[in-house]
């Protein structure tokens, strides 16, 4: 294991015992080593900086990933849910929201270049697992801010395959979670267009 995803593991395993000063001192030795790991350092650091009250530094590393621009889907998806937590709703909603069309243009490219696709494993697995997981997520968010339904939120009219379940199960249980996301998040969704959602015909 890399030496930053074992810092990075260290400062969850912190998290959950309740001390976010090691956690953050964890994180921060990852993200002083550079190395490669699962998702980027900021991300949970900013959660603990919550925790430990330091929201002006926490804010800062969030604004700083959202201007670096949004290319992992599941960056969006955590730094969403710990501004759930922060009751931040509408900063949630635009992070999932990024979250979903990374996701969507992924499996769009990869429609576009077939070729890339491996007859042994579908690297789109991860993104659909995790498309399933910001848009249930999303629809939350939507429904607290009492938003009408949307194209993407549609999105979830259709039930998943075994295979997309068990990735949505795998790429959950592979990360820290928000204990007010367990449970709560829909089972449903298809394989739909990147397309904005208010660019999108509706359904009749």
């Amino acid at each position: 294991m890399p030496r930053a995803e074992a810092f990075l593991r260290a400062g969850e395993q912190w998290l959950l015992a309740d001390d976010p000063a090691a956690a953050a001192s964890g994180f921060r030795l990852a993200l002083a080593d550079g190395g490669p790991v699962f998702v980027d350092p900021r991300v949970p650091l900013s959660r603990a900086l919550f925790m430990l009250d330091k929201t002006a530094e926490a804010q800062a590393l969030i604004a700083a990933l959202k201007e670096e621009g949004r290319r992992d889907p599941r960056v969006c998806d955590l730094v969403a849910e710990i501004l759930v937590e922060r009751s931040d709703l509408n900063g949630a909603l635009d992070w999932a929201t990024a979250g979903v069309q990374l996701c969507l243009q992924r499996e769009e490219d990869r429609a576009r270049r077939p070729g890339l696709r491996s007859a042994d494993a579908d690297p789109g697995d991860e993104d659909r697992a995790e498309l399933r997981m910001l848009l249930s997520l999303r629809y939350r968010i939507r429904n607290d801010l009492g938003l009408p339904e949307d194209d993407y939120d549609r999105l979830l009219d259709e039930p998943p395959t075994a295979d997309e379940d068990a990735g949505t199960a795998a790429g959950r249980s592979a990360r820290t979670v928000s204990e007010s996301d367990a449970g709560s998040r829909s089972t449903r969704t298809t394989s739909p267009s990147a397309m904005s959602p208010d660019r999108r015909p509706r359904a009749s």
